[in-house]
């Protein structure tokens, strides 16, 4: 199954795709998209590292999402990506509009051939004012367009606002 979970900063949303991910009962992999940078990431990477159960694999990949999903996915595995907009920013950092299309394509072309419990975590960020520089309203476009077409894929998408989840589509948690 295809999961959506979205949420604004410190909603609870990575906390719900971990507790889904161990619920499974599926062999887990955490597949996490972030470049720490400053020591203020690193301290939110090491609070999600402490969370994680030891036996869960580990794949860091900024760029090539779907190359990764497409390569470790199967029918006994969950495979967990936190989170989709730190994967966005990545690609319009590199500023190469080719390579951003590229790479979204085949995150989307991927998607329905996965086997296995797939979850998708993102930040929900069309709920705020318009950004007032360009590449800001640039990422904010692209998350909202990247959000659509991939909660059209899921057969689950969750909005989780103050640690409560909301299901917009599919089964209820």
């Amino acid at each position: 199954m295809l999961n959506l979970i979205l949420g604004g900063a410190r909603s609870g949303k990575s906390r719900l795709a971990e507790q889904l991910a161990s619920q499974s009962g599926l062999a887990v992999t955490y597949i996490a998209t972030s470049e720490p940078l400053d020591g203020e990431m690193n301290a939110r990477v090491q609070l999600h590292r402490e969370r994680r159960p030891a036996e869960w694999a580990l794949i860091e990949e900024p760029l090539e999402l779907a190359r990764v999903l497409c390569a470790t996915a199967g029918a006994e595995r969950c495979l967990l990506v936190d989170c989709l907009t730190l994967w966005l920013t990545n690609l319009l950092m590199l500023d190469n509009p080719e390579c951003l299309a590229a790479e979204r394509s085949a995150l989307l072309d991927c998607l329905a051939g996965l086997p296995g419990e797939i979850i998708l975590v993102s930040n929900e960020t069309g709920l705020g004012v318009v950004p007032m520089g360009e590449l800001t309203r640039r990422y904010v476009d692209e998350a909202g367009w990247l959000h659509q077409a991939i909660a059209e894929r899921c057969q689950r998408v969750v909005l989780t606002v103050a640690g409560l989840p909301l299901t917009l589509k599919g089964p209820a948690l």
